[in-house]
């Protein structure tokens, strides 16, 4: 899996939208909206080397810190342009409230995109890049407000550590959420589904990346990964609480989310 993740890092943001049609990219905004982060939040973001997730978070706190302040602004209608000058300013500086994501991958390929990205995009405040495995990571207990790995659950050797080890970092009353690709319950859709992964997504990586067989494992990963129900009882056997899941598009993708209590 690793040699998989090495061989396509630099190809893996062009990939992901050939293979879904740019709708990887409506799937991690629902993500981020459900997960609704607030000014403060310290998210761990696993298996999220090339940031994706991590600059939708920064970007929803940003958005979110501007409405507050507009919203003050607006109830101090007496202040001076002076003071709504300085204001302004002093809240600009701290545009996240303080949160932070911390991207954690086990490929230094994939952090090695993420950071190129992040620079290129402008993002340094409240991010940082770990080195570390899902199944082990370096992090101490009950750190975390938020636990999120979008796409990189099925690439894990054992999911239970993984998800143990989510349960582990998360803050009592903090919250898991994993999105990835699921089954289709629809058997006609289910059958073209089949079809487009098996004859036309490894073809797209040999066109694309100039690699068939690391697209051809990611195909089969999808379909040996557990259904919707299994991997909830999963996440419950790890500890979690009310967990429950969100298909998307017919389930070819489901958002999992549960809460350490």
């Amino acid at each position: 899996v690793y040699q998989v993740f090495e061989n396509v890092a630099k190809k893996y943001d062009v990939m992901n939208d050939s293979m879904t049609l740019g709708i990887h990219r409506v799937w991690k905004d629902i993500l981020m909206h459900k997960m609704n982060p607030c000014p403060g939040t310290l998210l761990l973001d696993v298996a999220g080397g090339t940031g994706d997730i991590a600059f939708r978070f920064i970007n929803y706190v940003r958005s979110v810190r501007q409405r507050q302040l507009q919203r003050k602004l607006k109830q101090h209608q007496n202040l001076s342009w002076q003071e709504i000058f300085e204001s302004y300013q002093k809240d600009k500086f701290n545009s996240l409230g303080d949160s932070q994501v911390v991207v954690c991958d086990i490929n230094r390929e994939m952090l090695k995109v993420g950071k190129q990205k992040a620079q290129h995009l402008g993002y340094s405040e409240g991010l940082s890049w770990v080195l570390g495995n899902a199944e082990e990571l370096p992090f101490d207990d009950d750190k975390f407000d938020v636990y999120t790995i979008a796409f990189g659950i099925r690439n894990v050797t054992r999911i239970d550590l993984a998800l143990q080890e989510a349960y582990r970092v998360l803050k009592p009353g903090g919250r898991f959420l994993c999105l990835e690709f699921s089954h289709v319950s629809n058997p006609l859709l289910s059958r073209l589904y089949d079809l487009y992964s098996f004859q036309v997504i490894p073809v797209l990586g040999e066109v694309i990346a100039g690699d068939w067989k690391s697209y051809q494992y990611l195909v089969e990963s999808i379909r040996q990964f557990p259904p919707q129900e299994e991997l909830k009882a999963m996440i419950e056997d790890a500890g979690f609480f009310k967990v429950d899941y969100e298909n998307l598009n017919f389930g070819i993708v489901a958002i999992h989310s549960g809460f350490k209590l």
